[in-house]
């Protein structure tokens, strides 16, 4: 979800804080900020342009030279392909060293100084598609360019402070969000801020409903016939409207939070949507028989959606009807006859509450997912229509000075219960870890809308408000977390827990998985990630491997599909962390998803193919490339030692597709390729937006690892005479490994140390230099000088004879 701080600063002030710090803020208390998007860098010398002059081009039909004042000392001269350029005509130039989409396509490209079938050219005048703009500029043609008719801007005004594009946009990750449906529109999101920051919260709006209006001969009558799948249904009678547009102000706001905008009726009740986080509906009153009548569709009755789907309905779904016809599927989708039209004057305003199951499941039977259904699915409570009708209303009013509302109906089945927990503060104190008194646990949650009420010295009894209870909270524990998540989880002392262990029952193949764990949590300090089994398609894609299994009803659009690797996971998890740490270590052990059937337990349970697979992440400065690949080789070469399997190996067989096309390796296990690893590739990196970064990845089939009997440690004694240290430096083949010298040179000295591999100008081209390091020694005697270079000369011998090397002088 989108959340615009200029939207959110209507409520609670927050202007003298920084975006980092309420960003920061909000993911340790609440909801995860996934990213902070400043909307005036995108429109960098970007600025209005005033055309003084047009000339035709005389190499080129199609082509117009424009002179063009940007504010500055002299105009600029610009070749442009605009069809409804005149001179006098306000647009938005984009001057050099500013970027753009070409045509609003592919990656934003650098506008230069350039000549254009031979004539200069200084900057661009652009269409709103090149910038981003084409839903609050649509054009109505090709090649037609951004006018400004509209607006009396000075030539040389930043775009961004013209059109109000100076707004700075929080991306919260949606799955945060999922159990706090009071967060599903910027009031929640201003309620936590103003709780977080200890700053005041403003009312939504201040218009008071005419109780005078309520059922009168202009109002509709509302039966909910259906009290279980419908709580509360409000509808609002009114008149004096048209199909104005909304003020630029409110087009903006909506643009930002990702809903496009339409004209001012329909763009009011989105913008109380994302105000409130309570959808409400449109009905052009022309097309309402006589009432409103909230009921199960009935056998062989279907609707055509406002996107032209034609629904065939069953009285599994809930529908919005006059006396004469379904006009709406409730809470997800409205019709296209009875909606809002161009020509509308009289309005129906629904706002209501839904069963959430009720609308899952139709969203889901139809595939029709809206802004609408996805916040009923999460459960709203019913007080809520009280303030989005109070906001509905003052916009109305204020868009439209000559609206009239001429009545209302609001049938209400059942309210929202507040939830009720009694707390005990010393089972508070002792689930945190932490001794909480009273005064300080009631002035947190009475912040938060709670109210509590003292029983005795240790009991408390607490209610929720009334956007906290539609399942959020309800239990002991859901009071801790909200009292832990507003002092601060940082804030927490590490305390270890005090646990009876027994011995458990010997699990080879689970050992091994702990081990394993062990090995990467404790000795190599990598930290254990759990991912969904379901991935994004752009990571899929990036990563380049293929997904075969669909799910049929996925999460969301763009995770639609099972991994059948773990790597695109990884890959965006280190991207995620990237935004709060340079350097990351993080591993992952779970199954992976593959073409074909099974059935583990039951012949009749039909299940896709899975095998459990480990993969880990290295992510470092980008000079740190060859760096973290030797760690992530070195740690694989070990694990068997630690982890009690047999001993892998490393060769060059086939590339993995991620991975960068000269630093990869095969791993190999009892002979054959059990998994790979090797850097990421600039087009994976870029494709998923990881820069300045190295990223060493490595995933291995858990099921091709036995589990030894004994991890066979060596006791080796400490040497009884004093070892000898030697460095080489060998040049070889660009194509030998360190693998094939290391098998070489191991047998020969007591100690095998890799050093570095160099190219350069001193190295023959195709070959590089490899310089590592030996103690040798003898179990005899101190070593001599002669049989110190006979011991030398014998490595390099041998390291000729069988792969080709030159000792480097």
């Amino acid at each position: 979800m989108k959340i615009s701080l200029q939207w959110i600063n209507d409520y609670v002030d927050l202007s003298d804080i920084a975006p980092e710090e309420l960003a920061h803020e909000l993911t340790m208390r609440t909801v995860e900020v996934e990213d902070i998007r400043y909307q005036e860098l995108a429109y960098d010398k970007v600025v209005v342009g005033k055309i003084m002059e047009i000339l035709p081009h005389p190499q080129a039909d199609k082509l117009l030279i424009t002179i063009v004042d940007v504010g500055e000392a002299e105009p600029y001269r610009i070749v442009c392909g605009g069809c409804n350029l005149y001179e006098g005509q306000r647009v938005v130039v984009a001057l050099p060293g500013s970027y753009v989409r070409w045509h609003g396509q592919g990656e934003p490209v650098l506008i230069k100084k350039t000549k254009l079938r031979g004539e200069p050219s200084c900057g661009m005048i652009c269409a709103s598609e090149e910038l981003e703009l084409d839903e609050l500029f649509p054009a109505s043609r090709e090649a037609e360019i951004m006018d400004l008719k509209d607006f009396d801007f000075p030539a040389g005004m930043p775009i961004s402070e013209a059109l109000q594009l100076n707004d700075v946009i929080l991306e919260i990750d949606n799955k945060s969000l999922t159990n706090r449906p009071d967060l599903w529109g910027h009031y929640g999101i201003a309620r936590e801020l103003s709780v977080i920051f200890q700053r005041n919260l403003m009312p939504v709006a201040d218009f008071v409903l005419d109780s005078s209006l309520e059922d009168n001969e202009h109002s509709l009558p509302v039966t909910i016939e259906s009290p279980k799948r419908c709580s509360r249904y409000a509808g609002l009678v009114f008149s004096g409207l048209d199909s104005r547009p909304a003020p630029h102000w409110m087009r903006v706001r909506l643009a930002a939070a990702g809903i496009t905008p339409h004209n001012a009726l329909i763009d009011i009740t989105n913008y109380v949507m994302m105000t409130t986080g309570c959808p409400t509906h449109g009905f052009d009153r022309r097309f309402v028989n006589k009432e409103l009548i909230i009921r199960e569709a009935r056998k062989g009755e279907t609707l055509e959606l406002l996107d032209d789907t034609f629904l065939q309905l069953t009285a599994e779904d809930l529908v919005i009807c006059d006396t004469s016809e379904p006009m709406a599927l409730a809470g997800v989708k409205g019709g296209k006859k009875d909606s809002l039209h161009d020509d509308t004057t009289e309005m129906v305003l629904e706002v209501a509450v839904f069963d959430p199951l009720s609308i899952r499941h139709t969203a889901q039977r139809f595939n029709v997912r809206t802004e609408a259904s996805t916040r009923y699915e999460k459960g709203i409570d019913t007080q809520r229509v009280d303030i989005s009708i109070a906001l509905a209303c003052q916009l109305l009013v204020q868009l439209f000075p000559e609206a009239q509302l001429l009545g209302y109906q609001d049938a209400v089945a059942t309210t929202t219960s507040q939830a009720k927990i009694d707390v005990s503060l010393a089972a508070l104190s002792k689930s945190l870890g932490r001794k909480v008194d009273y005064k300080q646990v009631s002035t947190l949650l009475f912040a938060l809308g709670f109210t509590v009420q003292r029983v005795d010295e240790d009991i408390l009894n607490v209610v929720a408000p009334s956007w906290r209870s539609t399942g959020d909270v309800s239990l002991f524990c859901d009071i801790v977390e909200e009292v832990a998540r507003i002092i601060g989880y940082e804030n927490f002392d590490f305390i270890p827990p005090t646990v009876t262990l027994e011995k458990a029952i010997k699990q080879d193949g689970f050992d091994l998985e702990r081990r394993v764990r062990e090995y990467l949590a404790f000795r190599c300090d990598f930290r254990e990630i759990f991912t969904y089994p379901w991935t994004a398609d752009d990571l899929i894609a990036a990563a380049g491997v293929e997904a075969e299994i669909e799910l049929a009803q996925p999460p969301a659009p763009d995770q639609s599909r099972l991994r059948p690797s773990l790597v695109p996971g990884l890959i965006g998890n280190v991207r995620g962390n990237l935004r709060f740490q340079d350097e990351i270590k993080v591993f992952e052990m779970a199954q992976i998803f593959l073409s074909g059937e099974t059935s583990p337990s039951d012949p009749a349970e039909i299940f896709p193919v899975q095998k459990l697979n480990l993969a880990g992440a290295i992510a470092a400065d980008e000079d740190q490339g060859l760096y973290i690949f030797r760690e992530v080789k070195g740690l694989i070469a070990q694990l068997p030692d630690y982890a009690g399997s047999e001993q892998l190996t490393f060769q060059n067989i086939s590339p993995p597709v991620w991975a960068d096309k000269d630093v990869w390796l095969n791993i190999i296990g009892q002979g054959e390729s059990i998994g790979s690893l090797g850097l990421l590739s600039s087009k994976v990196k870029n494709a998923v937006g990881i820069k300045r970064t190295q990223v060493a990845v490595f995933e291995l089939d858990m099921t091709k690892l036995t589990p030894q009997p004994t991890r066979g440690h060596e006791y080796r004694p400490l040497p009884h005479y004093p070892l000898v240290e030697e460095d080489f430096a060998m040049i070889v083949e660009e194509k030998v490994t360190w693998e094939q010298v290391r098998e070489i040179v191991e047998p020969m000295v007591k100690e095998l140390t890799y050093v570095e591999e160099y190219r350069g100008s001193q190295i023959p081209a195709g070959k590089k230099s490899l310089l590592f390091h030996v103690l040798l020694g003898s179990d005899e005697g101190t070593l001599s000088s002669d049989q110190i270079a006979g011991k030398r000369g014998a490595i390099v011998k041998q390291l000729s004879k069988k792969l080709g090397a030159e000792l480097r002088q």
